[in-house]
């Protein structure tokens, strides 16, 4: 009997230790979005890719009250501003963090390849700052500091998450909530293999899906990050690898440079190998230690 209580303790600690809950970002009135016959599609091949997002939503990771740190971290999973690589570039990082104590949230945030989109380069930054006030207005009840929420993304995703991190006094264009009072800026931010420029170094399928084919060159300025950064751009990290063909360890230096410049915190990793989209990078050698190194500096963040 006490054999079977044990267990069944074990496995409800697991449960809660990797509880979750999906929130929606909006409520029945979604900004820029229009009716349409669009659908969301969600494939699992190797990875859990998700396309025409039409209700964004934030899921929840949770660490154990026991273990928890304070902190937290919004995750923008990267996929060309077309789709989304949910898992390995998500919910797996999502239980890495909640590992060491740090709260989670998933963003399933709309991609302007959607049809359903009124002004879609607008729609991923609108999703990410809404984000950042939910959580941060809901910091009681899971148990997080308000001023320790940070932003992460991958690839696409780390476009989002930087656009984020040097646009987030950009105006609200549709009619403010009480929510929209609180403070879109992130208190740092975790970049990996990013896009960050819309120039010819960046990403072309990135820049397509998010700009168009023809963007103006004031567009493609107001999205290259880069020339973005301010004294106000929250500590950022780094991570990238010089072999990645498809979006250019160029993105990553250039968008160093510009954080240096304003005297931004910084800490940057540049890995021989690795390539792209190595998410974990699971038994990839001593590239698996990048998440080492990101421990050791969200710790080393006051």
């Amino acid at each position: 009997m006490k054999k079977i209580l044990s267990i069944t303790l074990f496995l409800l600690s697991f449960v809660t230790f990797y509880s979750q809950e999906i929130v929606p970002l909006w409520g029945e009135q979604i900004p820029n979005q229009k009716v349409s016959q669009e659908k969301e599609t969600s494939v699992e091949r190797t990875i859990v890719w998700i396309e025409n997002i039409q209700k964004p939503t934030l899921e929840v990771y949770l660490p154990s009250k026991k273990i928890a740190t304070g902190k937290a971290v919004v995750i923008c999973p990267g996929g060309g501003y077309r789709g989304l690589a949910y898992d390995g570039e998500g919910t797996d990082i999502a239980k890495w963090f909640n590992s060491k104590g740090i709260a989670a949230f998933v963003l399933k945030y709309r991609v302007p390849a959607s049809k359903s989109l009124i002004i879609p380069h607008e729609a991923p930054l609108q999703d990410a700052k809404r984000a950042i006030r939910l959580v941060r207005n809901n910091a009681k009840k899971w148990n997080i500091s308000e001023n320790q929420i940070g932003i992460m993304g991958f690839s696409a995703g780390g476009h989002l998450a930087s656009t984020l991190g040097t646009h987030f006094e950009s105006e609200d264009k549709f009619p403010k909530s009480e929510i929209e009072n609180i403070s879109a800026r992130p208190d740092f931010m975790i970049l990996i293999y990013p896009v960050i420029t819309m120039e010819a170094f960046g990403h072309q399928g990135s820049r397509e899906n998010l700009l168009g084919t023809k963007p103006s060159q004031e567009l493609v300025n107001y999205y290259s990050n880069e020339l973005q950064v301010t004294g106000k751009t929250p500590p950022t990290f780094l991570v990238h690898c010089s072999d990645d063909k498809t979006v250019p360890v160029k993105n990553s230096i250039v968008f160093y440079e510009s954080l240096q410049k304003e005297k931004v915190e910084t800490e940057m990793h540049i890995f021989p190998k690795g390539g792209h989209g190595f998410g974990l990078a699971i038994g990839k050698g001593h590239l698996e230690n990048w998440t080492d190194n990101l421990y050791r500096w969200i710790l080393s963040l006051k």
